[in-house]
């Protein structure tokens, strides 16, 4: 049965590469894994050659299967999830700038990125070659699902590279049911694209430990500095790298290798950092961070349930106090650490003095958490004395033990599929203008920014004229265009017969006093109540729909007597 054994190793060549660690002859000084009688590595499911035993199928074709399998499982699982109620109905605020810009043409998507949002600009190309192909929002969310799918497969290989399959099928199983993963698969944004890069750069910088070369540093480097193209954060992923290299005390070789990739990446990086700092008003409104956003971000790494959450740190914790034996050229922990702790501890502390800690922006480093999960599971199911088919089993244990934790946090995934998962319901705001309006109706947008309603939907605003609107977000440059000043909106406020009735369209997240902190809202605003007066309301989730009719002219003599 040679041919089919060839066959078999042939079909698995691909995946082989990225999942099984380099083998090499011990040296005296290295750690040993433990070993179970018969010359079986604990775990490795796979027995060394023993002279004299009859030939057989491959031990290194059978661990390759199997780790194989511990790569594409979490990543079907991912996917899977990725796909269950990715069409919400709705997109949110965020989602509807993607939808928008990636539907202009290049030199218009040029045009804007000179004027805000040039940090999303990679992410922006590449969604305008996806909606080439189809415009609507499962297509502006399909990529972030199958990134989180790739990513989960990374996770895979990363835990059966610097542990053992199971730790890899276990951590990237974690990885696919954490409800933070479910939210940002399923989000038309760039942070599940992140998450890959930094799965798949972490991944290369383990294979240029193992075998330095140009080639893998060279991989790395522009793994690095695509994925912060992507999001400028992600060059903290550089500092967790640069602190896994120094605990695991690796050669000058590889230092001087990782320091010059490094160095590309943030030469890369460096004009997109310094152009995007003229923007940096689009992040004003975030807080200086507390406890409660340390909390908040704590447990979506870990688990939103107490009880998800103490049992992932008890399997942290054991990680870290009685690590496994290093069987490569890292340890598991000295990379999976820094990852989940590194950029949020450096973003949280820059953050006390300029306020720019979202959870969002930290998505990358996740990946840590369910690798050293997964390693402290290993690290206790390992003191039992298992037979083959016992460590089959435990295997098998440790994947229930993972479907429990994913039924604990159903509701919370759950929720992560309905529209009020998100901060706004752009499609209900719609549906109740496209509803109640008539065509020849006037809309007008508070604040400005609410003008991403009718950009999201603009079916339901067919035949309404736009009062305020005075260059359209392409031609302007914008995401939300320009709009005319207060005299010019009076002037057209006043041409409208006198049965003319006005939608406006507000975002309820924002309030009147902030409304009146900003001139041209609070402009707007004025204009409108001296003209016409609100007659009816409809509130949806962050939105409200109002009809506004003009203001009965006081009789001739009330007119005298004002004069």
């Amino acid at each position: 049965m040679k041919g089919g054994t060839g066959m078999g190793r042939t079909g698995l060549t691909g995946l082989a590469g990225l999942v099984g660690p380099a083998r090499r002859r011990p040296a005296a000084t290295d750690p040993q894994p433990d070993r179970m009688p018969g010359g079986m590595p604990d775990g490795d499911g796979v027995p060394e050659e023993v002279p004299g035993r009859a030939a057989g199928p491959s031990p290194r074709g059978g661990r390759r299967r199997t780790a194989v399998a511990a790569v594409l499982a979490p990543a079907v699982v991912m996917l899977a999830l990725g796909l269950w109620g990715l069409d919400r109905g709705t997109m949110w605020r965020d989602e509807s700038a993607t939808f928008q810009v990636a539907r202009r043409s290049l030199p218009e998507i040029r045009h804007l990125l000179g004027t805000v949002d040039a940090v999303h600009g990679l992410y922006y190309l590449l969604m305008h070659a996806v909606a080439a192909v189809r415009e609507d929002e499962l297509a502006l969310r399909v990529p972030s699902v199958l990134a989180a799918a790739a990513t989960a497969a990374l996770v895979g290989a990363i835990g059966c590279r610097l542990a053992r399959p199971r730790v890899g099928l276990w951590a990237g199983l974690l990885y696919a049911t954490t409800p933070f993963v479910s939210h940002y698969a399923q989000e038309g944004r760039s942070y599940a694209l992140v998450a890959t890069g930094a799965a798949l750069a972490t991944w290369l910088l383990i294979r240029a430990v193992e075998h330095p070369s140009y080639g893998r540093w060279a991989g790395y480097g522009a793994a690095v500095g695509v994925t912060a193209l992507l999001h400028e954060f992600a060059i903290l992923l550089l500092a967790a790298h640069g602190l896994t290299l120094l605990l695991s005390r690796v050669t000058w070789r590889i230092r001087r290798g990782w320091g010059c990739a490094a160095s590309a990446a943030a030469l890369v990086l460096l004009p997109l950092a310094l152009f995007s700092q003229g923007q940096s008003g689009q992040v004003s409104w975030i807080r200086t961070p507390g406890p409660e956003e340390a909390e908040a971000l704590l447990r979506a790494f870990a688990g939103p349930g107490d009880t998800v959450l103490a049992g992932t740190l008890l399997l942290i914790a054991v990680a870290l106090l009685a690590p496994r034996p290093r069987t490569g050229a890292l340890h598991l922990s000295a990379v999976a650490l820094p990852l989940a702790l590194v950029p949020p501890v450096l973003l949280y502390a820059a953050a006390q003095w300029q306020p720019l800690f979202l959870d969002r922006y930290l998505l990358f480093g996740l990946a840590g958490v369910p690798l050293l999960a997964a390693a402290g599971a290993d690290r206790l199911l390992g003191l039992l004395p298992l037979s083959p088919h016992g460590r089959r089993a435990v295997a098998a244990a440790g994947v229930a033990l993972v479907a429990a934790a994913f039924v604990g946090q159903l509701p919370e995934q759950e929720r992560e599929r309905l529209p009020a998962s998100r901060g706004d319901e752009l499609a209900r705001t719609a549906s109740v203008v496209g509803r109640l309006a008539r065509p020849g109706d006037a809309v007008l947008f508070l604040p400005l920014h609410e003008r991403r309603v009718a950009l999201a939907y603009p079916q339901d605003f067919t035949g309404l004229r736009d009062l305020t609107l005075k260059r359209s977000p392409a031609a302007s440059g914008t995401l939300f265009g320009e709009e005319v000043p207060a005299a010019e909106l009076r002037a057209r406020l006043a041409r409208l017969p006198a049965s003319g009735r006005v939608w406006v369209v507000a975002d309820t997240n924002v309030g009147d006093r902030w409304i009146r902190s900003q001139r041209a809202e609070h402009a707007k605003t004025t204009v409108l109540g001296e003209l016409y007066r609100e007659e009816s309301s409809v509130f949806v989730r962050g939105g409200a729909v109002s009809l506004y009719v003009r203001r009965q002219a006081p009789p001739p003599q009330a007119r005298d007597r004002l004069i």
